[in-house]
């Protein structure tokens, strides 16, 4: 009997062990951690989804202010990007000094070149999101052409290209979609003051490349537009060769009858341009920043006033002030966090809308992944951070536990 009550009593012992282990395996974590940031956080959504939905829609008004605001110069560079592929020089009105100029290029040029265009302009204008804006007609001869259309990255035609001294010319994607050309449309004609031209130059061919160009031949400009003056347009052998040939250029013929047109003064000039909007603007954004930190900062008092009795306990059973602080402080940067991921990210899906719908259809520049509208986010989460620290110590500084738990704040 003693020998058969010993094997029961081991049985029961196993079977209460397998009970507990399997009882410690089917509960959940976060009963194991009731007092982590994390329980309290997904456990009242109701009022942490607030938080973190303001945080989300501050970031996403504040990149997309931005972005927008940044889309008019990006813009502008992307219209004339053209130019990154060569630097271009005017002899200043004067017809005599072409020759001699490209020729001092060709004598003293720091980097190797590929080649040396001649080619005539005309004037015309495209749609802008500041509205219209002037953009030209290269006149080339069918040789400069095919060469010109190569080196804009164009991967093909579809149409053809102009015949010599006909008033015909092509465009590029993107010239044809922001002004809705198609085969057979005008550019330039008697009949348009801001695109003169004295016969009706038609399109016959659409560039596919993504850079801004209309070209036509250079017969046909040198018989119908004045003044009679050629242009040069210089290439540097190798790409990362061109910014030095743009600057050298620029240098060189400084003071000289000669005026540079290059890409990194199109950016400077851009910079310029936009430095009070971008002042003005660094305003906006600091008072708006100003405004959700302060509404942040009431939020969260209200926040942290309804949990006195939960701090409270657990000061009572042995919670230290600084535990608190610090616990309190993990749900803030977790809440600042999660608003400030998902609201550039709702910023990112927004943008790619915005372009997809307003700005794609006209060729307009918009940069979904603006490093600029992205950097402008991040004081905002920071400065929240810093009024939340500083409303939870001002409410742990006195903080009364025993007061508390006799109920006289409640």
């Amino acid at each position: 009997m003693e020998k058969g009550g010993q094997i029961e009593d081991s049985e029961i012992l196993d079977r209460n062990k397998e009970l507990r282990a399997s009882s410690t395996k089917a509960q959940p974590r976060r009963v194991l951690r009731p007092l982590a940031p994390s329980t309290y956080l997904l456990r009242n959504l109701g009022k942490t989804a607030p938080l973190v939905g303001v945080i989300m829609l501050a970031v996403l008004l504040v990149a997309g202010i931005i972005s927008m605001i940044d889309s008019i110069p990006y813009s502008i560079r992307t219209t004339y990007n053209y130019s990154q592929e060569m630097v271009g020089i005017t002899p200043r009105g004067d017809p005599t000094q072409t020759q001699v100029i490209l020729s001092d290029v060709r004598k003293n040029s720091p980097v190797p070149l590929e080649r040396i265009v001649i080619c005539r302009v005309s004037s015309t204008q495209i749609h802008s999101i500041v509205g219209k804006w002037p953009f030209y007609v290269l006149g080339l001869s069918p040789a400069d052409m095919d060469f010109y259309l190569h080196r804009q990255h164009s991967t093909g035609i579809t149409g053809r290209l102009p015949e010599v001294g006909k008033a015909e010319c092509v465009v590029s994607d993107p010239v044809a979609r922001n002004l809705a050309l198609k085969i057979g449309s005008v550019v330039q004609g008697p009949d348009m003051d801001e695109s003169w031209s004295p016969y009706r130059v038609k399109v016959v061919g659409i560039a596919h490349t993504d850079r801004w160009l209309i070209v036509n031949p250079i017969q046909y400009q040198r018989e119908n537009h004045f003044p009679p003056i050629d242009l040069g347009m210089v290439f540097a052998k190798n790409l990362h060769d061109q910014n030095i040939l743009d600057h050298w250029t620029e240098k060189h013929f400084k003071g000289k009858r000669a005026a540079v047109l290059a890409y990194f003064q199109i950016e400077k000039n851009t910079q310029d341009m936009f430095k009070t909007l971008f002042a003005i603007l660094d305003v906006v954004i600091g008072t708006l920043v100003m405004v959700i930190t302060f509404m942040m900062g009431m939020l969260m008092n209200i926040y942290q006033s309804q949990r006195l009795v939960e701090f409270g306990l657990l000061q009572a059973i042995g919670y230290t002030k600084k535990n608190l602080l610090m616990r309190v402080l993990r749900e803030a940067v977790a809440v600042i966090t999660l608003g400030w991921l998902f609201g550039v990210l709702l910023a990112f899906a927004m943008l790619n809308v915005v372009r997809a719908t307003l700005m794609a259809p006209k060729a307009f520049g918009l940069d979904t992944l603006d490093p600029t509208a992205f950097r402008y986010t991040i004081p905002l989460p920071l400065t929240i951070l810093l009024v939340a620290t500083l409303t939870v110590f001002l409410r742990f500084r006195k903080f009364d536990p025993v007061g508390v738990v006799e109920r006289r704040l409640v």
